[in-house]
């Protein structure tokens, strides 16, 4: 979701003596030409109007590849004071251990962020509590109050407008590969892929917010909720009218029957020793255990370093095929429970929803093989076989989604 590239910066000079405008100049290890800045926007009022110097104590080889050497874009944070969390140990013994039981201790200390969305590169993130900073003297200029709520909006603003492009980018990379077969054939399939979006943007919105903001999960909801009515508001539509007496009194049967429901599958789980392995759909299984072994597969022969992207092909594959897997279940398990399939037309649309999502992921597997084959990457015989076990479950997964298409009609 973003250039997260801390441990690769060496040094960080950045100039915000010019209201409105953030340049500067970035090193990274083992890059021979520096990066340079030139961002619309401001800091925040602790680092507003000054010249700021960064420096990394003990900066790491990174990957950096395809990160543009001219960052033009908006300023999102830029600030020195915002408080984190630091473990009294080393940072090398708190990762070592963090798996076991052990306590650790920790002490609150600013830590340098750096944000910003460039046209080239999407969202950028520098943060560390190691680097020793350095500020000019007085500032150029004063943030007024009236200039905080403005940064304030424009960062906001910033924010919402990359989600939007990314989202945007996303469904036309997709419709430019996938082919025309996912398009909706009926008025409900085509509300639930609109609805599909609309909460897919929503959510990506509520995380980008959580991580950037530094929110806990408790956080959630509020930001949600606010979110929703910021998303409504763009869109121009009304405001959901208050639910009636006899409305408000159906939710809460509706609830209590659903929450009934609930504690009575979480008795008959506890009595029988837990959920058998018939509640898996038999797809979901055989997806499973396929991401299952790719995954070992690539890490026991080491195929891909640690420090490689999610973008390098052997882990799109992973992915891919682990994500279509989660998909497959939340289309699939439920019908196994209730014996019923194709699922009524009720619950139609966003089993279908899912099942696209699925395919959609298992072709991002291929399209990873793909590259994987054109760079000679893993094993000719294993790139083969995770072919044809890939094509299986997409065939598998398209007869489903033109039963449940078929249910709609």
């Amino acid at each position: 979701m973003a250039w997260r590239i801390d441990k690769q910066l060496v040094r960080a000079e950045l100039d915000n003596r010019t209201k409105g405008r953030v340049v500067g100049t970035l090193w990274f290890e083992g890059r021979v030409e520096p990066v340079t800045l030139d961002l619309k926007g401001n800091p925040w009022r602790d680092l507003a109007g000054h010249r700021i110097v960064a420096t990394n104590p003990s900066p790491e080889p990174g990957k950096l590849d395809g990160f543009a050497e001219h960052q033009v874009g908006v300023v999102g944070d830029i600030t020195a004071s915002r408080k984190v969390r630091v473990p009294d140990c080393p940072m090398e013994e708190f990762i070592a251990s963090y798996k076991t039981d052990r306590k650790f201790t920790f002490h609150m200390a600013n830590a340098l962020y750096l944000e910003w969305y460039s046209e080239q590169n999407g969202r950028v993130v520098i943060e560390s509590s190691d680097y020793k900073l350095e500020l000019d003297g007085l500032p150029a200029w004063e943030m007024t109050d009236e200039d905080e709520r403005e940064r304030q909006s424009a960062s906001s603003e910033a924010l919402h407008n990359f989600m939007d492009l990314a989202v945007e980018s996303l469904a036309q990379s997709r419709e430019a590969h996938d082919d025309s077969d996912d398009q909706p054939t009926s008025r409900v399939e085509e509300e639930a892929d609109a609805e599909a979006a609309r909460m897919d943007l929503l959510l990506d919105r509520v995380g980008a917010r959580l991580e950037r903001e530094g929110r806990e999960e408790s956080d959630f909801e509020r930001i949600f909720d606010e979110e929703k009515e910021r998303l409504r508001k763009e869109r121009g539509e009304p405001e959901p009218e208050p639910l009636t007496p006899e409305q408000e009194a159906e939710r809460e049967a509706w609830i209590e029957e659903m929450n009934a429901v609930a504690e009575e599958a979480l008795e008959e789980m506890e009595a029988g020793g837990g959920f058998d392995e018939w509640e898996n759909h038999p797809l979901v299984e055989t997806c499973s255990d396929l991401a299952s072994r790719l995954y070992h597969d690539v890490k026991d022969h080491a195929w891909v370093a640690e420090s490689a992207s999610h973008e390098h092909p052997l882990n799109e594959i992973v992915d891919g095929v682990q994500i279509a897997s989660a998909k497959l279940a939340g289309a699939l398990n439920g019908s196994v429970r209730d014996e019923e399939w194709p699922p009524d037309p009720l619950f139609a649309g966003d089993t279908l929803v899912r099942l696209k999502k699925a395919r959609r992921y298992l072709r991002d597997a291929l399209a990873g093989l793909d590259s994987a084959d054109e760079q000679r990457l893993a094993e000719p015989e294993w790139r083969s076989q995770a072919r044809i076990e890939v094509n299986a479950i997409v065939a598998h997964v398209e007869a489903l989604i033109k039963e449940v298409r078929a249910r709609l009609e």
